[in-house]
């Protein structure tokens, strides 16, 4: 569709077409019309698709409908932003700004601020006590003007959290409902993010009204246009030189390196210098004004490899990127989709290679489930791996596997007395295991129930063990017998029963038996207790004394005291 059909405002239209574009990307044609409407949007969308120009567009077209005149700017009745865009990280915040200055190069009087960690606090509180149209910032930041004083949004009339999942993971929850408590209720709130489950789908139930859902790509859509290969290394020497090799292709025009950390950033770009290549590492550990200049060197051909980390390389926009070389895996599989999204951008053609050792399996196995593809592994000749390549099960297809499919798995009876519950499979549990006797393997009768089993419900006196009780009990005094079948231990076997009664253990030799206590000889010279002891008694009124006899203290003396009598 074009964007003549899209109801946008005349100078808007002008500007898109100043910018060489003329048919609207799919997330475009649906999310510009509602938003102009004015409806709550979540939009899944995958990078690269368009989704910037999907909110900027009709809040464009919103600021000039309701455009107040130049006196009434003056007065401070339009006091601050009418949008505000929160992002993740400082450089897709400045790629929201620079498309809002495109794409608004035809509205007159357009204010556009940004606020953002590492830039001046003079600088933006000058920019935020004037009179303001769009507001971009991260949240942190805006934060920081917000309990300052320096930044209002009572007027604001449009929100806009642009990769909503990314912000809740780095830890943003708290500071965007601050943010959403001082904005009007009666606001309209726009959402992107590549999923809405789990914590992301709660806010937005919290922020949103009745709000439009528009599923573009998810993060299981293929990417036609990005070639992606995995290559094995044996060791990091060997993965230095598969890199060496790929930065080496006369097809490469600009690459994004991404490594794990910001110390592998810098020492990586540091090797890559030496080696000859123009290069320049890129993380959120540099100070802004660096960034941006990499950022300025990367667009203007002057930096052909990008060495950068995962929340550095969110909103860089290159067109001329063709190659993203993942020398370091993510820390999260869904970094991964991000990452190769850094190429094939607006329907070029891209490619993605991922360099892997061995202790990187598991890394690799979470991301073809993540995206329930395969990564394709190729070699390069003559830096063929040594070692042979690990095995790696290829991703289940959606809804395969777990517990949906526990009933049709072969072993699995269906479990009786859980009725038309229906929940995970057959039955609401999906199945109980029946095991074979001999073996523990699997093994189901028709009837559903492991063979020698009678149902639960026939256990019957009958079908219970029986026991021999003319063999095995002795009715009369109900000592087990054991007959014949008693074990025999010969003549070595000790005996017990020297007094020949039925007592139990009598006595060995010459030791005296045990008279009853009362008849017990004193010990030595130990005093005898004649009763229960006292504790205490003597020194608290109505204490202890009629619980019995102080106890006899020794001979000649006072009644010893007890401990809590002291």
């Amino acid at each position: 569709m074009t964007f003549e059909n899209l109801g946008l405002h005349e100078s808007i239209l002008r500007a898109v077409k100043d910018s060489g574009y003329e048919t609207a990307t799919e997330v475009q044609t649906l999310a510009i019309p509602a938003g102009i409407a004015g409806k709550d949007l979540m939009v899944s969308a995958r990078t690269g698709s368009g989704k910037t120009a999907a909110f900027i567009l009709p809040a464009l077209s919103k600021i000039l409908a309701g455009r107040a005149t130049q006196q009434e700017r003056v007065r401070g009745k339009n006091y601050g932003p009418k949008v505000l865009v929160l992002c993740p990280t400082r450089e897709l915040a400045m790629q929201v700004a620079k498309a809002a200055q495109t794409y608004g190069r035809h509205v007159p009087g357009l204010k556009i601020a940004t606020v953002l960690g590492g830039m001046p606090y003079a600088l933006q509180i000058r920019q935020l006590s004037g009179p303001l149209d769009i507001l971009i910032a991260t949240p942190g930041r805006l934060l920081d003007h917000l309990q300052s004083g320096k930044c209002v949004l009572d007027n604001v009339e449009i929100l806009v959290l642009d990769e909503a999942d990314r912000m809740l993971d780095m830890g943003f929850i708290d500071d965007i409902k601050f943010v959403a408590d001082r904005i009007p209720a009666e606001r309209q709130t726009v959402m992107f993010s590549a999923t809405f489950a789990g914590h992301v789908g709660r806010l937005a139930n919290d922020l949103m009204r009745d709000p439009q859902r528009i599923d573009v790509a998810s993060h299981t859509d293929t990417h036609e246009n990005i070639t992606q290969r995995l290559h094995w290394a044996d060791n990091n020497n060997h993965k230095d030189q598969l890199l060496e090799h790929l930065l080496a292709d006369k097809d490469l025009d600009q690459a994004v390196v991404f490594t794990s950390t910001q110390r592998d950033a810098d020492w990586l770009a540091e090797r890559l210098q030496e080696l000859g290549h123009a290069v320049a590492p890129l993380h959120g550990g540099m100070p802004q004004g660096r960034r941006n200049r990499v950022l300025q060197a990367l667009r203007r051909h002057e930096v052909r490899v990008l060495v950068a980390t995962d929340v550095a390389a969110r909103g860089i926009d290159v067109p001329t990127i063709t190659h993203v070389i993942n020398y370091g895996l993510p820390m999260k599989a869904e970094d991964y989709v991000h990452r190769i999204g850094r190429t094939g951008r607006a329907g070029r053609e891209g490619l993605a290679v991922t360099l892997a050792t061995r202790d990187d399996v598991s890394m690799i196995r979470r991301i073809q489930q993540f995206t329930t593809q395969t990564i394709p592994s190729a070699q390069i000749e003559g830096l063929e791996p040594k070692t042979q390549e690990p095995r790696i099960f290829p991703p289940r297809p959606a809804g395969a596997g777990g517990f949906e499919d526990r009933g049709a798995r072969p072993g699995w009876g269906a479990k009786p007395g859980f009725g038309g519950g229906n929940k995970f499979g057959g039955n609401k549990f999906g199945g109980k295991p029946s095991f074979h006797r001999d073996g523990g393997k699997p093994f189901v009768r028709e009837g559903g129930r492991p063979e020698g089993f009678a149902p639960r419900g026939d256990f019957r006196q009958d079908a219970r063990p029986s026991f021999d009780r003319a063999s095995s009990f002795d009715r009369g005094n109900d000592r087990p017998a054991f007959g014949n079948d008693r074990p025999s231990f010969g003549n070595d076997r000790p005996s017990f029963d020297r007094g020949g009664d039925n007592r139990g253990f009598a006595p060995r030799g010459d030791k005296p038996a045990f008279a009853p206590r009362g008849d017990r000889p004193a010990f030595g010279d130990k005093p005898a207790f004649a009763g229960k002891p006292s504790f205490g008694g003597d020194r608290r009124p109505g204490g202890f004394d009629s619980r019995g006899p102080k106890r006899a203290g020794p001979a000649g003396g006072a009644p010893r005291r007890s401990g809590f009598g002291r």
